[in-house]
């Protein structure tokens, strides 16, 4: 998706590979991207408290700063890791991507949308924007998410989650971006305190590999069914299905 890329650059094209503890190349998130989170959570139900919380922090920050003499510097990023925004990055992607909270309801939790992409799939499977996947039925394609469960007793497949459905769950969603051989390249949010590609393993038939044992499990892709588009190297708009994106394949 448009939205889900121009951040990433916006970031400074920040990469994580697999499970790795640290950003490639042990890289710091610019600090000055502070406004950009207040961005995500201004999309959201509830984000409003989120931005005048964050914001009366950052501004009191400044303040003991100018009062010291000590000359101005932004807080670091993690600073405004919690409230976690992943979800409110996602519901700011679906925003900029022109989708309606019929299609996408924004949520500052992945398990409230999931949750509704599961129930709009469960009464209208012809007709729901978004199909859900096992990750060993189908390969992912630029424009679908991927959502892995961070709870300690985690499932593995999206059916699982119907039976508890309107229960909170940690969990955590990335944008499909680009494929190469054996490699899948998905973006999100409050990644390593940043917006930040992830290189993810795939097999042969470019589907995704489940997580090693201790991480967020993988439980479920949702096929983008949708019509949208994201820039090509040159600027221009392709389509999401087709898309090969070679510069985010570095």
């Amino acid at each position: 998706m448009n939205a889900a890329v121009t951040e990433w650059h916006a970031w400074g094209d920040l990469t994580v590979t697999g499970w790795a503890p640290t950003l490639d190349g042990e890289r710091i998130p610019d600090p000055n991207n502070y406004e950009r989170v207040l961005s995500y959570w201004e999309v959201v139900p509830g984000g409003a408290a989120v931005v005048r919380q964050h914001r009366a922090l950052h501004d009191s920050l400044m303040e003991s700063l100018a009062d010291s003499g000590m000359p101005p510097a932004p807080p670091v990023i993690s600073l405004w890791a919690y409230p976690f925004w992943s979800a409110a990055f996602i519901s700011y992607v679906m925003d900029q991507a022109g989708l309606g909270e019929a299609e996408f309801p924004s949520s500052a939790s992945h398990a409230t949308y999931v949750d509704s992409l599961l129930a709009r799939y469960s009464v209208d499977p012809q007709g729901a924007p978004f199909l859900p996947h096992t990750i060993d039925e189908y390969a992912p394609v630029a424009g679908d998410l991927i959502c892995a469960d961070r709870s300690r007793s985690p499932i593995t497949s999206w059916t699982d989650r119907l039976s508890e459905a309107g229960q909170f769950r940690p969990m955590h969603c990335d944008v499909v971006v680009a494929l190469k051989p054996g490699e899948l390249q998905a973006i999100g949010g409050n990644v390593k305190d940043a917006v930040t590609m992830r290189r993810l393993p795939a097999d042969a038939q470019g589907r995704l590999s489940q997580a090693p044992y201790g991480e967020a499990p993988f439980f479920v892709v949702f096929e983008n069914r949708l019509s949208h588009t994201v820039p090509s190297v040159a600027g221009r708009a392709t389509s999401l299905a087709s898309v090969e994106a070679p510069a985010l394949q570095r």
